[in-house]
């Protein structure tokens, strides 16, 4: 059985990819690069965005019409709402929920599909299901870079927001699984490591003081890295504004294994949009915290998420952001225009904000953020960065990778021996979202 397996969305959906090849390779399967290859074909899906949903849905009807020459089984799993699995589960041939991996084999044996695991799963409660997934050993998409996910789900129930209704309550995974697997990666020589989850600062609070707090668990990464000879980085997403700590950004700035780059989402910068958005935080909350990462961690980057043309957003709310954002300077903003997704709460209110003003104020926001990089990054000139090598760059002759703060830079290089290995550059050239550099020094091993 040949399969292939799509994955769309964040991070979290691509390391549960990985633990999906995983589980079918262990079950006899083989993977193939194009979906014309298998005879098995999945998707990851992502409910949180509309066109994604819509890839779903065309590519189902492209392989049932495909059903018509060849033999095909499909299945479909990741972030869904349940209105999309009830539709899903007349299309698809297989629909399961991502805590209900290990039970994947035993689907398969059910459509005559013969594995050695076929009659090893069996049903489990919803919290045991995902512990039984968390120990799935996940099949590496990459040899340097891995995501380590350590909790499921969120409690927030942001309006616009439709993770807690596809993924449920938190749920966080034991942290000697979680260390484990760090340190596993880190002495086989992985580069970056990422925490995930959807919510990744609340870890441990749905264990009433069974187990250790977020900024516990960094703490013991971070150990972990003044143990180990190799050199990695660790970061993490998502975080939330409520759950932020000072007391992490000192581990942080403790430890040099923990990289240097914050991702903090601030959504809006009004008062009354967040208030809307049921993000519970302030923006002046949101400062305080500000202000301490930039006092105790003046070296890391900031990255953020902001949305643009949320139900009833005015021009005046819209300015608030934009003077936020001048305000802390960030070094990267992923803006998305607002679309109002079925299950959360924010999809039973009118849209009122036209496609039109939704573009006008993503463009605003978007020179408000390349101002600010484009400051920053020419103050990187001359400076030594090191740079963890991760491909070819669009310019030939040249490979890409980022720094320390993941910054995006490129160098004048053909060594494919680099890709995957931390070296030094020296910045000489910079635009608004990338840098570039020439080489200090090589590995030993490149």
């Amino acid at each position: 059985m040949k399969y292939f397996l799509m994955t769309l969305g964040c991070q979290m959906n691509m390391s549960d990819s990985e633990r999906v090849a995983s589980v079918l390779d262990a079950a006899g399967c083989e993977k193939v690069e194009t979906e014309e290859e298998a005879n098995f074909i999945g998707i990851l899906a992502c409910s949180v965005r509309q066109k994604a949903i819509d890839k779903v849905y065309n590519k189902i009807a492209k392989w049932n019409k495909w059903k018509d020459k060849k033999n095909l089984v499909t299945f479909i799993s990741g972030c869904m709402l349940p209105s999309d699995k009830e539709r899903f589960l007349k299309l698809f041939d297989i629909v399961f929920t991502m805590p209900e991996l290990p039970q994947l084999p035993r689907m398969l044996g059910e459509y005559g599909i013969a594995n050695p695991l076929s009659l090893i799963a069996e049903p489990q409660s919803p919290v045991d299901e995902i512990k039984l997934f968390w120990k799935v050993k996940p099949k590496y998409d990459s040899k340097f870079e891995a995501f380590v996910p350590i909790q499921n789900g969120c409690n927030k129930y942001c309006t616009y927001c439709a993770v807690p209704y596809t993924r449920g309550r938190e749920i966080s995974r034991p942290s000697d699984e979680i260390l484990q697997e760090v340190r596993e990666l880190a002495e086989k020589g992985y580069k970056t490591i990422t925490l995930l989850g959807q919510n990744v600062n609340s870890y441990g609070l749905d264990k009433n003081g069974h187990e250790i707090n977020f900024a516990q668990l960094l703490e013991k990464v971070g150990q972990m890295g003044e143990e180990i000879d190799n050199e990695f980085w660790v970061y993490f997403t998502s975080p939330h504004p409520r759950d932020m700590t000072t007391d992490i950004f000192h581990i942080i700035a403790k430890y040099e294994c923990l990289g240097k780059q914050i991702h903090f989402p601030l959504q809006s910068g009004d008062e009354k949009v967040l208030i809307k958005m049921n993000r519970n935080h302030s923006v002046s909350k949101y400062r305080e915290t500000m202000h301490a990462l930039r006092e105790i961690l003046p070296q890391a980057t900031v990255f953020t998420d902001i949305i643009v043309g949320f139900t009833d957003e005015t021009d005046e709310q819209l300015e608030n952001t934009r003077k936020v954002m001048e305000e802390f300077k960030y070094n990267m903003a992923y803006i998305a225009m607002y679309s109002p997704r079925p299950g959360a709460a924010s999809y039973r209110w009118k849209d009122t904000v036209s496609l039109e003003d939704k573009k006008k104020r993503y463009a605003i926001l978007s020179e408000e953020l390349a101002k600010h990089t484009l400051t920053y990054n020419r103050a990187m000139i001359g400076k030594t960065v090191k740079v963890l090598v991760r491909e070819h760059d669009r310019k030939e002759g040249y490979l890409s990778g980022h720094t320390d703060g993941k910054l995006v830079i490129r160098f004048q290089s053909d060594n494919e021996a680099l890709i995957g290995q931390i070296i030094e550059l020296k910045v000489s050239a910079a635009a608004k979202f990338s840098l570039e550099g020439e080489l200090v020094t090589v590995p030993a091993e490149a």
